[in-house]
């Protein structure tokens, strides 16, 4: 699923309801709210029926892994998702894929040096390593129309991907 940071939104209940068998809540979206204490603000308004109500957040949608837990959300989670919100549908898709599999931790990484290391590794998006490979040989100068007739494309790009460059779902990242 594509991640729509405008749709971010939370299933918010509290563990003294869920204990007496209700899950009794509300989805919140977190557009709604300027910032995390304002949200948490609206959580305690929604259970102002208990006195120290333990928020419980049951289920959570469009938002990246590490920025939310059962019983917390990331004190940077408004700022990185304003940032996310800026980068069109293809950065954010090859954003997350780069976060994910080189293991970057929204909590503890400032978000624009993030994007910014992202935007350094990043090169585009292909429908195929070997379109990829394509393109790198017929940007040579150096190789002349018949060497590009009979280049093996499908073995350069194998050779690319072992080392250089690695790709996920047609989104290219230098290794």
């Amino acid at each position: 699923m594509q991640i729509d940071i405008t749709q971010a939104s939370i299933y918010v209940g509290t563990y003294a309801k869920y204990n007496d068998g209700s899950i009794f809540g509300k989805w919140l979206k977190l557009s709604d709210y300027a910032d995390r204490g304002e949200f948490y603000d609206a959580c305690a308004e929604l259970h102002s029926d208990e006195e120290d109500p333990e928020f419980m957040f049951q289920d959570y949608e469009h938002i990246p892994k590490g920025l939310i837990g059962e019983s917390w959300l990331c004190e940077n989670t408004f700022e990185v998702l304003e940032a996310l919100g800026n980068l069109d549908d293809n950065d954010l898709e090859a954003f997350l894929i780069w976060c994910d599999n080189d293991h970057k931790d929204f909590s503890k990484s400032d978000i624009d040096e993030l994007i910014s290391d992202f935007k350094d590794d990043y090169v585009a998006h292909y429908d195929s390593e070997e379109d990829f490979a394509r393109e790198l040989v017929e940007g040579r100068s150096d190789l002349s129309d018949f060497a590009k007739e009979y280049f093996d494309y499908e073995a350069y790009a194998r050779d690319l991907f072992c080392g250089s460059y690695w790709s996920q779902d047609g989104h290219v990242f230098y290794n």
